[in-house]
């Protein structure tokens, strides 16, 4: 299994009680569609490892207690902290129409509702408060906020990204700054804006 092809599903946070257990936080949308899972993928040494599941109880917050099989002391545990884990693309859940997952349009072509053909999506960015969609336009790279007002479908056959992008955006990333640093007049000499009002 490789990385390319699985997700990430979250991460270990921290040794629980004294038999092995972790809690493992499940950063995504809906923890509780993994509450059944019977193995994971931990990212040990950048290499994906498989782990089965003894027993998985859920938590709050979308966070977990995981017992694995041949886990069975706080240090087995404690080798485990700050470890990812993957599972195959394959589990993702299935989305609604309108819906997508990151990975699934990498590579698709952006019109924008005004401007038309734009650029293609090259990544995202996954920030604490705001999701972007990264597009490579006239050799510059695009940051999108991914909102719902902003992002407006995708065509699966089309591998195309329909996007209505607010004023001005574009210009943020592709016009030179017109800041520009002034130098410092020399000693002795005097500044003549100094006595503008």
């Amino acid at each position: 299994m490789t990385l390319d092809a699985c997700f990430q599903l979250g991460y270990i946070v921290r040794t629980h009680g004294t038999k092995g257990q972790v809690v493992a936080f499940f950063d995504v949308d809906f923890p509780e569609d993994y509450d059944e899972l019977e193995s994971v993928f931990l990212l040990v040494n950048g290499k994906l490892v498989p782990f089965f599941i003894d027993h998985l109880n859920p938590q709050d917050n979308g966070k977990s207690i995981i017992k694995f099989e041949d886990v069975n002391t706080v240090a087995d545990a404690e080798k485990l902290k700050g470890v990812s884990l993957y599972l195959p693309l394959n589990q993702l859940p299935e989305l609604e129409e309108d819906q997508f997952y990151f990975h699934e349009v990498i590579g698709y072509t952006v019109i924008d509702e005004n401007l038309g053909e734009l650029g293609t999506v090259q990544t995202f960015f996954d920030l604490p408060n705001q999701d972007l969609l990264a597009m490579e336009y006239q050799g510059h790279e695009v940051l999108i906020p991914v909102q719902n007002e902003i992002v407006l479908r995708t065509s699966k056959e089309e591998r195309k990204i329909y996007v209505n992008l607010p004023e001005g955006l574009l210009e943020v990333y592709t016009q030179p700054s017109n800041r520009h640093l002034e130098e410092p007049p020399l000693e002795g000499e005097e500044d003549e804006d100094d006595d503008a009002v």
